[in-house]
This record gives structure tokens, sequence and C-alpha cells, in this order.
């Protein structure tokens, strides 16, 4: 899972702003903000520089803390 969507809303931004930023169509990067789909490492670095944020900021943990 990814917080492309949320971090997009703190930003302001909209999903069609990031789909010509990252030069995918509204509906792929629709999907990418919905998580019906993930971008692969390439395209989620591309969305990082676009949004200015770590490419971890956009990831969800999926590991527990020890």
């Amino acid at each position: 899972m990814n917080r492309i969507k949320e971090i997009l809303s703190e930003q302001g931004r909209t999903q069609i702003w990031l789909a010509k930023r990252i030069q995918r169509s509204y509906v792929v990067t629709t999907n990418y903000c919905n998580n019906k789909t993930q971008p692969s490492l390439p395209i989620l670095y591309k969305i990082a520089a676009a949004l200015k944020v770590d490419v971890r900021e956009l990831l969800v943990s999926t590991g527990g803390k020890k």
C-alpha cells in the first residue's frame, strides 16, 4: 500500500497534476492513488521527486516493531 493520495491531499495537489508530472495517464495515476495497482520502483521514485518527499514517505510499513 502507498500514501500517494494522502500526500497529494496534504500538499493541495491533484491526481491530474501528478499524472502530468510523472508522464502517466490520469487512469493509471488514479489506480496508484487508490491502491488498485502499485507503481514500479522507477515510477515510485518519479512520484517522490514530483512531490519532493523521500520515497519512504510514500510507503505504508507492513512490518511490526520488535
